[in-house]
């Protein structure tokens, strides 16, 4: 994973990410459903990647933690979160979180939609395991392997997503998984431009490099069309959701 583009690409869209991201958002609310219904108060909370802050208002909202820890790879993100930051309990660290110290004795580490971009998740596990409390929890949504199909189809392009049995079998050393569960949701859009507008503006082109050129531009519209159209004349997106919630095994 090159985290400097990802960085940079996720900055350039913080202004639209909140208003394009539709499944990201509905996957937070999901997220904090099950966090409501599998575990208990949390006093100490850390998220890592909270982008533009979705999910991380959710959980001060309803889960109401005596701290916040929040974190991003990209620090402009701190400008999107200046209503949460401006509550004494809220924090902001930008860095990398797979080489970031959280706080010994945190009660709850969780994140939606950025595992997919973890170098070595196996790694990152065994580290949170340190950090939380002896009944902390790890809760995260990321993406299957069905996740932007069509894309990856077309340009040969994308992301290596782990599958929900392998995720289980990185956590198991030193978690239990409470609940595990995936889905598919298809999103629509009128034409395979509105698609790529759509991937620009929630930033998840984060490791594409290749130019867009005239040419490349037409045949990707082109074969998008032939192979994604529904009967309705739109074309479809796939995202590929996976939820899991972790208890902290105690050695």
């Amino acid at each position: 994973m090159d985290k400097r583009l990802i960085a940079e690409r996720f900055a350039r869209a913080r202004d639209t990410y909140s208003r394009e991201a539709r499944v990201q958002q509905q996957v937070a609310e999901k997220m904090l459903r099950l966090l409501a219904e599998h575990t208990s108060l949390f006093h100490r909370i850390v998220e890592f990647g909270c982008g533009t802050g979705s999910y991380s208002r959710l959980l001060l909202d309803k889960l109401q933690p005596e701290s916040l820890l929040l974190n991003d790879l990209c620090p402009e993100m701190r400008e999107c979160l200046t209503d949460l930051l401006s509550q004494n309990m809220v924090q902001f660290i930008p860095g990398d979180a797979e080489a970031l110290d959280f706080p010994e004795g945190t009660d709850l580490i969780t994140s939606c939609s950025t595992l997919q971009w973890f170098n070595d998740p196996e790694a990152f596990f065994a580290r949170c395991h340190r950090f939380l409390s002896e009944e902390g929890y790890l809760a995260f949504s990321t993406f299957g392997a069905e996740n932007m199909r069509e894309i990856h189809t077309l340009t040969g392009h994308g992301l290596e997503y782990l599958s929900i049995e392998t995720l289980k079998e990185l956590l198991a050393p030193h978690f239990e998984t409470v609940y595990a569960e995936e889905e598919i949701v298809s999103l629509p859009f009128n034409t395979p431009l509105q698609v790529l507008q759509h991937l620009k503006e929630t930033g998840v082109t984060g490791t594409e490099k290749k130019v867009w050129t005239r040419g490349r531009l037409q045949t990707f519209c082109n074969g998008y069309t032939e192979q994604f159209s529904r009967e309705d004349g739109n074309v479809t997106l796939t995202y590929h959701p996976i939820y899991i919630v972790t208890r902290k095994k105690n050695k």
